[in-house]
């Protein structure tokens, strides 16, 4: 089938004025990092405060008529503020806050039809944070739970590689809700479905956050046990705004031994603190390297720091990950090793799914 090109997609977005300006939401420069790629088209809408409910007219109205363009196969729109939008006056800030200072955080909310919401964080990029979340998913899929996995990690979305997804996109339900793909037995959405292979995400931090946000209220789960969120590294914005946005029972802190990597563990495990989220526990990656010649164990990254953290914190340490190549090659494949739990990688997941089952009964 013939692919959208960017150049039907604008003509059509010439089309659809904005309420405001009276001019079309193109020449009005609302339309931010529009994308069109492999049948997708991605973009975001930009808005105020006092417009939001009619620019949600706005992007319905470009939703539909983007889904009418032959070789378009999927759509995703978020509204996002003005840069400008959010600066409001003194006096009208403290209007809107009854004058006693920042107004406080929106309540997370549960997902219909999702148990037990667990998010998978790292302080840092580069400790396997993916890998951990992957196969945690399918680790507790293998132990009869229903599970689902969101790879949030707009930055780099590796769960269509690690799951073997790769090219594959989401379908949507008769209420335009987005249909996840499936592996392992683990339901997968991913921002790597929609952006496509190998290209960057370059987008400002609200439209982050626009784009997260959507990716909760938007998705039919089908009915969960457990939802595993593979987070963005660090703890900027775009974590704070999962936090806020759905209630979470628990987080798993992913990361490596040496000292350079236990420091953003820290701060990972305050972001959720202050949050009010539970950590279920550490869970040390790279751990030690088994030479398949004399079996010795090389501690290449040094050994049992991430248990020294987790105890000065008084948080559980839930376990070693080794460092080995059988991981690497496995995740490269698509076929992760907790997809056979009598395999020595295999059994290392299952333990962890047993330990958080345990820590969220």
């Amino acid at each position: 089938m013939a692919q959208a090109d960017i150049h039907s997609v604008r003509k059509a977005l010439g089309k659809i004025k904005d309420p405001q300006s009276g001019k079309n939401i193109l020449d009005a420069g609302l339309v931010q990092g529009l994308t069109v790629k492999d049948g997708r088209v991605g973009f975001a809408l930009q808005t105020s405060r006092e417009m939001a409910q009619e620019m949600e007219n706005v992007r319905q109205k470009a939703d539909k008529k983007l889904r009418k363009i032959k070789g378009v196969d999927a759509v995703s729109i978020v509204l996002t503020a003005h840069s400008g939008a959010q600066e409001e006056a003194p006096q009208k800030r403290a209007k809107n806050i009854g004058g006693h200072g920042t107004p406080p955080p929106p309540k997370p909310k549960d997902l219909p039809d999702v148990g037990a919401v667990i998010a998978v964080a790292s302080g840092k990029g580069g400790v396997g944070k993916s890998t951990i979340a992957a196969n945690l998913a399918v680790a507790l899929a293998k132990k009869g739970k229903r599970v689902g996995l969101m790879d949030a990690d707009i930055y780099g979305p590796s769960a269509p590689i690690l799951l073997g997804l790769q090219g594959q996109k989401p379908t949507l339900s008769k209420e335009e809700k987005i249909i996840p793909l499936e592996a392992h037995g683990v339901k997968v959405l991913s921002m790597g479905f929609m952006v496509g292979d190998g290209q960057a995400v370059i987008w400002r931090g609200p439209m982050i956050i626009g784009a997260l946000q959507q990716m909760f209220a938007d998705t039919d789960w089908g009915g969960l046990d457990v939802l595993i969120v593979d987070m963005p590294p660090g703890t900027g914005d775009a974590q704070l705004t999962l936090v806020q946005t759905v209630t979470l029972k628990g987080a798993l802190i992913a990361a490596t031994p040496q000292e350079v990597a236990l420091a953003d563990v820290r701060r990972g495990v305050h972001m959720f603190n202050k949050a009010e989220v539970p950590i279920l526990g550490v869970i040390e990656n790279m751990a030690g390297y088994i030479h398949p010649a004399t079996g010795e164990r090389i501690d290449i990254f040094g050994a049992g720091g991430a248990q020294r953290t987790a105890d000065e914190l008084d948080v559980p340490f839930l376990g070693e990950i080794p460092l080995d190549p059988d991981l690497r090659a496995a995740s490269d494949k698509g076929t992760p090793p907790a997809s056979d739990p009598q395999s020595p990688l295999g059994q290392v997941f299952a333990n962890l799914a047993d330990a958080v089952l345990e820590k969220i009964a």
